[in-house]
Protein backbone atom coordinates (compact mmCIF):
# COMPACT_ATOMS: atom_id res chain seq x y z
CA UNK A 1 0.00 0.00 0.00
CA UNK A 2 2.87 2.36 0.81
CA UNK A 3 4.44 1.66 -2.58
CA UNK A 4 1.10 2.31 -4.28
CA UNK A 5 0.76 5.68 -2.56
CA UNK A 6 4.33 6.57 -3.49
CA UNK A 7 3.72 5.66 -7.12
CA UNK A 8 0.56 7.75 -7.23
CA UNK A 9 2.35 10.75 -5.76
CA UNK A 10 5.23 10.31 -8.20
CA UNK A 11 2.71 10.42 -11.03
CA UNK A 12 1.46 13.77 -9.70
CA UNK A 13 5.04 15.02 -9.50
CA UNK A 14 5.73 14.03 -13.09
CA UNK A 15 2.59 15.77 -14.32
CA UNK A 16 3.44 18.96 -12.45
CA UNK A 17 7.00 19.04 -13.75
CA UNK A 18 5.59 19.11 -17.28
CA UNK A 19 2.60 21.37 -16.63
CA UNK A 20 3.27 23.73 -19.52
CA UNK A 21 -0.28 25.09 -19.47
CA UNK A 22 0.42 26.72 -16.12
CA UNK A 23 0.90 30.50 -16.32
CA UNK A 24 3.77 29.99 -13.85
CA UNK A 25 5.63 27.42 -15.98
CA UNK A 26 7.70 29.91 -18.00
CA UNK A 27 8.58 31.85 -14.84
CA UNK A 28 9.78 28.58 -13.30
CA UNK A 29 11.90 27.75 -16.34
CA UNK A 30 13.49 31.20 -16.58
CA UNK A 31 14.59 31.09 -12.96
CA UNK A 32 15.61 27.43 -12.84
CA UNK A 33 13.00 26.85 -10.16
CA UNK A 34 11.40 23.54 -9.22
CA UNK A 35 7.73 22.80 -8.69
CA UNK A 36 7.14 22.17 -4.99
CA UNK A 37 5.04 19.03 -4.73
CA UNK A 38 5.09 18.17 -1.03
CA UNK A 39 7.16 16.47 1.64
CA UNK A 40 6.59 14.03 4.45
CA UNK A 41 4.88 10.78 5.34
CA UNK A 42 2.56 9.25 2.77
CA UNK A 43 0.51 7.87 5.67
CA UNK A 44 0.38 11.10 7.69
CA UNK A 45 -2.53 11.69 10.03
CA UNK A 46 -1.97 15.45 9.70
CA UNK A 47 -1.53 17.29 6.40
CA UNK A 48 -0.43 20.93 6.39
CA UNK A 49 -1.48 23.01 3.39
CA UNK A 50 -0.07 26.44 2.62
CA UNK A 51 -0.86 28.68 -0.32
CA UNK A 52 2.20 28.73 -2.65
CA UNK A 53 5.97 28.27 -2.47
CA UNK A 54 8.37 31.16 -1.96
CA UNK A 55 11.85 31.68 -3.41
CA UNK A 56 13.69 29.26 -1.09
CA UNK A 57 11.09 26.61 -1.73
CA UNK A 58 11.19 27.03 -5.51
CA UNK A 59 14.99 26.85 -5.51
CA UNK A 60 15.04 23.57 -3.59
CA UNK A 61 11.71 21.93 -4.43
CA UNK A 62 11.01 21.62 -0.70
CA UNK A 63 7.96 23.16 1.02
CA UNK A 64 8.46 25.54 3.94
CA UNK A 65 12.25 25.44 3.97
CA UNK A 66 12.92 29.15 4.60
CA UNK A 67 12.25 31.35 7.61
CA UNK A 68 8.58 30.39 7.81
CA UNK A 69 9.67 26.75 7.62
CA UNK A 70 11.82 27.20 10.70
CA UNK A 71 8.79 28.55 12.51
CA UNK A 72 6.75 25.57 11.34
CA UNK A 73 9.43 23.16 12.59
CA UNK A 74 9.43 24.87 15.99
CA UNK A 75 5.65 24.69 16.17
CA UNK A 76 5.72 21.01 15.28
CA UNK A 77 8.35 20.40 17.95
CA UNK A 78 6.11 22.12 20.49
CA UNK A 79 3.55 19.32 20.03
CA UNK A 80 6.18 16.55 19.80
CA UNK A 81 6.02 16.13 16.03
CA UNK A 82 8.77 15.91 13.41
CA UNK A 83 8.41 16.77 9.74
CA UNK A 84 8.60 13.07 8.94
CA UNK A 85 5.40 12.50 10.90
CA UNK A 86 3.27 14.86 8.79
CA UNK A 87 2.80 15.83 5.14
CA UNK A 88 3.41 19.43 4.06
CA UNK A 89 2.32 20.94 0.76
CA UNK A 90 0.66 23.98 -0.85
CA UNK A 91 -2.36 24.57 -3.06
CA UNK A 92 -0.29 26.18 -5.84
CA UNK A 93 2.83 24.15 -6.62
CA UNK A 94 4.89 26.83 -8.42
CA UNK A 95 6.16 30.13 -7.10
CA UNK A 96 4.17 33.22 -8.16
CA UNK A 97 6.40 36.16 -9.19
CA UNK A 98 7.56 38.44 -6.36
CA UNK A 99 5.81 36.24 -3.79
CA UNK A 100 2.46 37.77 -4.74
CA UNK A 101 -0.77 36.08 -3.68
CA UNK A 102 -1.84 33.24 -5.96
CA UNK A 103 -4.49 34.17 -8.50
CA UNK A 104 -7.84 32.38 -8.64
CA UNK A 105 -6.94 30.96 -12.04
CA UNK A 106 -3.72 29.51 -10.58
CA UNK A 107 -5.56 28.01 -7.61
CA UNK A 108 -8.14 26.49 -9.96
CA UNK A 109 -5.40 24.96 -12.13
CA UNK A 110 -3.40 23.40 -9.30
CA UNK A 111 -6.32 22.45 -7.02
CA UNK A 112 -7.00 19.06 -8.66
CA UNK A 113 -3.43 17.98 -7.87
CA UNK A 114 -3.90 18.89 -4.21
CA UNK A 115 -7.22 17.07 -4.14
CA UNK A 116 -5.51 13.95 -5.48
CA UNK A 117 -2.80 14.26 -2.81
CA UNK A 118 -5.46 14.45 -0.10
CA UNK A 119 -7.22 11.41 -1.54
CA UNK A 120 -3.99 9.40 -1.66
CA UNK A 121 -2.70 10.28 1.82
CA UNK A 122 -6.16 10.37 3.45
CA UNK A 123 -5.21 12.55 6.43
CA UNK A 124 -7.41 12.59 9.50
CA UNK A 125 -6.62 16.28 9.94
CA UNK A 126 -6.03 19.02 7.40
CA UNK A 127 -4.29 22.00 9.02
CA UNK A 128 -4.57 24.96 6.69
CA UNK A 129 -1.82 27.57 6.87
CA UNK A 130 -3.16 30.99 5.96
CA UNK A 131 -6.31 32.46 4.50
CA UNK A 132 -6.11 31.11 0.96
CA UNK A 133 -5.77 27.46 1.91
CA UNK A 134 -8.42 27.78 4.63
CA UNK A 135 -10.96 29.25 2.23
CA UNK A 136 -10.21 26.70 -0.47
CA UNK A 137 -10.40 23.64 1.80
CA UNK A 138 -13.56 24.73 3.63
CA UNK A 139 -15.32 25.46 0.34
CA UNK A 140 -14.05 22.24 -1.23
CA UNK A 141 -15.59 20.16 1.52
CA UNK A 142 -18.76 22.21 1.85
CA UNK A 143 -18.21 23.52 5.39
CA UNK A 144 -20.77 26.13 6.39
CA UNK A 145 -17.93 28.17 7.93
CA UNK A 146 -16.40 28.75 4.47
CA UNK A 147 -17.43 32.40 4.35
CA UNK A 148 -16.01 33.27 7.75
CA UNK A 149 -12.65 34.94 8.29
CA UNK A 150 -9.51 33.27 9.55
CA UNK A 151 -9.58 35.63 12.54
CA UNK A 152 -12.83 33.91 13.53
CA UNK A 153 -11.88 30.32 12.77
CA UNK A 154 -8.18 29.88 13.66
CA UNK A 155 -7.59 27.07 16.12
CA UNK A 156 -11.05 25.58 15.71
CA UNK A 157 -11.74 21.95 14.77
CA UNK A 158 -14.17 21.81 11.86
CA UNK A 159 -15.55 18.41 10.88
CA UNK A 160 -15.89 17.74 7.15
CA UNK A 161 -16.89 14.79 5.00
CA UNK A 162 -14.37 13.59 2.42
CA UNK A 163 -14.46 10.80 -0.15
CA UNK A 164 -12.57 8.58 2.30
CA UNK A 165 -14.63 9.47 5.38
CA UNK A 166 -14.81 12.14 8.06
CA UNK A 167 -11.84 14.42 8.62
CA UNK A 168 -11.11 17.52 10.66
CA UNK A 169 -9.97 20.88 9.31
CA UNK A 170 -8.01 23.08 11.73
CA UNK A 171 -7.35 26.58 10.31
CA UNK A 172 -4.05 28.14 11.37
CA UNK A 173 -2.40 31.45 10.61
CA UNK A 174 0.49 31.19 8.18
CA UNK A 175 3.82 30.68 10.01
CA UNK A 176 5.24 33.73 8.20
CA UNK A 177 2.91 35.88 10.31
CA UNK A 178 4.99 34.99 13.37
CA UNK A 179 8.08 36.54 11.78
CA UNK A 180 6.59 40.01 11.92
CA UNK A 181 4.26 39.90 14.89
CA UNK A 182 5.08 38.40 18.29
CA UNK A 183 1.39 38.23 19.16
CA UNK A 184 0.77 36.08 16.12
CA UNK A 185 3.51 33.74 17.28
CA UNK A 186 1.72 33.29 20.59
CA UNK A 187 -1.55 32.64 18.78
CA UNK A 188 0.07 30.07 16.50
CA UNK A 189 1.62 28.26 19.46
CA UNK A 190 -1.75 28.14 21.20
CA UNK A 191 -3.57 26.99 18.07
CA UNK A 192 -1.01 24.24 17.44
CA UNK A 193 -1.86 22.75 20.81
CA UNK A 194 -5.26 21.93 19.33
CA UNK A 195 -3.47 19.55 16.96
CA UNK A 196 -1.86 17.63 19.80
CA UNK A 197 -4.97 15.51 20.30
CA UNK A 198 -4.45 14.08 16.80
CA UNK A 199 -0.76 13.22 17.15
CA UNK A 200 0.31 9.63 16.59
CA UNK A 201 3.95 8.71 16.06
CA UNK A 202 5.25 6.76 13.07
CA UNK A 203 8.28 4.57 12.71
CA UNK A 204 11.37 6.68 11.90
CA UNK A 205 12.65 6.96 8.36
CA UNK A 206 9.37 7.77 6.61
CA UNK A 207 10.37 11.21 5.31
CA UNK A 208 9.80 11.58 1.57
CA UNK A 209 10.05 14.46 -0.84
CA UNK A 210 7.16 14.15 -3.29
Amino acid sequence: MSTDRTEQLRAIRDELVNLKESPLYEYRQRNNYFPVIGQGSHHADIMFIGEAPGKNEAETGRPFCGASGRVLDELLESIDLDRQDVYVTNIVKDRPPNNRDPLKTEIDLYAPFLERQIGIIQPKVIATLGRFSMEFILRRFGAFQANQKISQLHGQVIKVRTAYGQASVVPQYHPAAALYNANQRETLEKDFQVLKQFVTKEEPGTMRLL
